[in-house]
């Protein structure tokens, strides 16, 4: 299943300021929060060590993998407990995940495409996903 692909956002009414890399900065964003704790699918275990290295690193920003993964967000990049979570809170239609990105890194800015593929942000928006994520986890049990 696929999840987002950064395309999806820079076709269209992308601003025009903007490269289509741009596109890729919030899945990249929480793709990358996953990733760092552990949650990767094996086959990206597997085929993406060197990039997955580069990322704990904080060498390529969460855009960047995301987009060394082709701009797509696809469930065999995640192991079964990250894609249940993904499934509620990255929904499109009735997750939080993009209500906590504007929340968070959208106000000063012209729209969410313009926020900024930095590890300033990422760790502005990391502990909230991790609030969600702890408050999901305890609705499991």
């Amino acid at each position: 299943m696929k999840y987002d692909d950064a395309s999806w956002h820079s076709d269209g009414d992308f601003p025009a300021d903007l490269p289509p890399e741009a596109g890729a900065t919030h899945i990249g964003m929480y793709l990358a929060w996953l990733l760092l704790r552990g949650m990767a699918g094996e086959e990206l275990l597997d085929d993406m060590q060197e990039e997955l290295g580069s990322l704990t690193r904080r060498a390529m920003t969460p855009g960047q993998f995301l987009l060394v993964c082709d701009g797509k967000f696809v469930d065999e990049m995640i192991n079964d407990e990250a894609n249940a979570f993904t499934a509620e809170y990255y929904d499109m239609d009735n997750g939080q995940y993009l209500d906590d990105y504007e929340d968070l890194l959208g106000e000063d800015v012209p729209d969410l495409y313009h926020v900024a593929d930095t590890w300033e942000n990422f760790d502005r928006l990391a502990p909230v996903i991790a609030q969600r994520f702890g408050a999901w986890q305890a609705k499991q049990c």
